[in-house]
């Protein structure tokens, strides 16, 4: 059996789907899973040994530069390249119109949400198959559910990611134990106040903690940079690819981390983790896994220090 699954974007939304690799190769052993996946998340399913080959899309880089000839050439090589196989089954777990439309490109019957359990109600124009699944679900459980009904099981096993961390060589990292603080987000009103990880940092370092605070833009770095040099034996990371990060979070003690894909990450890791949230609910997308995770805070709310320290107890003991 040849399978094609559909989940491009965001980080998290891409770690939320690892699971569904999980269930089909434990249900068809043998079958052959490719996943179609925006270009610079195309790591992560890589770290998934039931993922065969991944089919990278550029969606994000192609719409700033739709009147250049490369961008063109660059589609129609997408385009060959998710129609050299012929699937038994094309999933979008994604349930977008952006989605469908690129899943519907692949060869092989196209199975999705129905109208009203998809995200986008269109999306579900382009499938062949369709499959209602709750919306007030998990983000993970939706997609479980949805490939389970479309290919006959039952997804009721504990939720398992499937991956573990690279044995990357990271040098610089310190010989004593570390958590790695995630203090990067894509929204201002996500981050949580940099007195209050200066003060987290501080009660670590008490305890014989590096604290480790990798970084991405150069906004972040700064941030980073600064938080580092306030918070006493603090390190921040230097520029990381995806696997590297990966590396960096499963040999951590715990990761404490804003709502942000890398949050996500650690706990498909089963590293312990506490996310932190100001803006947003985590009802439906906070972190969701069967190691120690922790959701705080929500829309309006922002954790404090002491909040967080009080989750990690059984973790630092």
């Amino acid at each position: 059996m040849r399978i094609l699954l559909v989940k491009t974007s965001s980080l998290g939304d891409v770690i939320h789907n690892l699971p569904v690799a999980t269930d089909i190769r434990r249900h068809f052993p043998e079958a052959r899973i490719d996943w179609c996946v925006e270009e610079g998340f195309a790591q992560i399913p890589r770290l998934h040994p039931a993922v065969g080959r991944t089919v990278p899309v550029a969606v994000r880089r192609w719409r700033k530069a739709l009147l250049r000839g490369e961008t063109w050439r660059e589609i129609g090589d997408f385009q060959r390249r998710l129609r050299e196989v012929d699937y038994d089954l094309v999933l979008d777990t994604q349930g977008l119109f952006k989605s469908a439309l690129l899943a519907s490109r692949a060869r092989g019957p196209l199975a999705g949400y129905t109208g009203d359990s998809a995200r986008e109600p269109l999306a579900a124009r382009f499938y062949d198959r369709h499959y209602p699944v709750a919306r007030d679900l998990h983000a993970v459980v939706r997609n479980r559910c949805l490939a389970a009904a479309a290919l006959g099981y039952a997804a009721d096993d504990p939720v398992d990611y499937g991956i573990a961390a690279p044995a990357l060589a990271l040098d610089w990292l310190p010989a004593r134990p570390y958590l790695v603080l995630l203090t990067a987000t894509s929204r201002d009103d996500k981050l949580w106040p940099e007195a209050r990880w200066i003060e987290l940092g501080g009660e670590l370092a008490g305890r014989g903690l590096t604290a480790v605070l990798p970084a991405g833009s150069a906004v972040e770095r700064a941030r980073a940079a600064r938080l580092a040099a306030a918070i006493p034996g603090a390190l921040a990371a230097p520029a990381m690819r995806l696997d590297a990060l990966a590396t960096l979070l499963g040999g951590a003690r715990a990761v404490v981390g804003v709502d942000t894909g890398l949050t996500h990450l650690a706990v498909a890791l089963r590293t312990p983790t506490v996310a932190l949230y100001t803006a947003t609910e985590p009802g439906l997308t906070g972190v969701y896994g069967s190691g120690f995770h922790r959701n705080l805070g929500g829309a309006g709310q922002c954790p404090t220090a002491a909040a967080v320290l009080g989750e990690l107890a059984p973790v630092l003991a």
